[in-house]
């Protein structure tokens, strides 16, 4: 077994939209970033990159290539899941924290969950969603931003 964490966090702007673990949700704002800004995906795809040794996001698929402009993320995490096939590994869990004052995430976890494990293709019990607020401190606190951690534990198969 070995472990891996991710961590991000993107400035909430008008005019994008919000989309978090791969799932639009509904908002007036939305996360900025050179790709979808999807704080979830990232956070998952380095605690997975992490996890097997394979470097991190921003070496994979730099914001200053164009290439990764407004790409959706899920692209990039079905790359990093090919890249874990080929070097042996297998996902045992993912564990997900998000960190957001607004929208309140309490009825999208659910939906969340059953679509990062459909991404990473495994069961929902291998994964966790939780949602935290940061009690008005900081720039989540004041609903400028919105972070994700993850932790994640894969298996080399022999």
């Amino acid at each position: 077994m070995q472990v891996g964490i991710g961590y991000d966090l993107h400035r909430l702007v008008p005019d994008r939209k919000l989309v978090l673990g791969g799932v639009p949700i509904e908002y007036e704002l939305g996360l900025y970033g050179h790709s979808d800004a999807d704080v979830v995906l990232h956070a998952v795809i380095d605690s997975l990159l992490g996890a097997c040794g394979l470097g991190d996001i921003g070496d994979l698929f730099p914001d200053t290539d164009p290439a990764y402009k407004d790409i959706d993320s899920t692209k990039l995490l079905a790359k990093v899941l090919a890249m874990l096939a080929e070097h042996g590994f297998s996902i045992r869990h993912v564990d997900v924290i998000i960190h957001a004052e607004k929208p309140k995430l309490k009825h999208h976890k659910p939906v969340i969950r059953r679509r990062l494990a459909e991404l990473m293709g495994v069961s929902p019990e291998q994964v966790n969603v939780k949602a935290k607020t940061n009690e008005t401190l900081d720039a989540v606190g004041r609903g400028e931003a919105i972070a994700a951690w993850s932790a994640a534990t894969v298996e080399k198969r022999s």
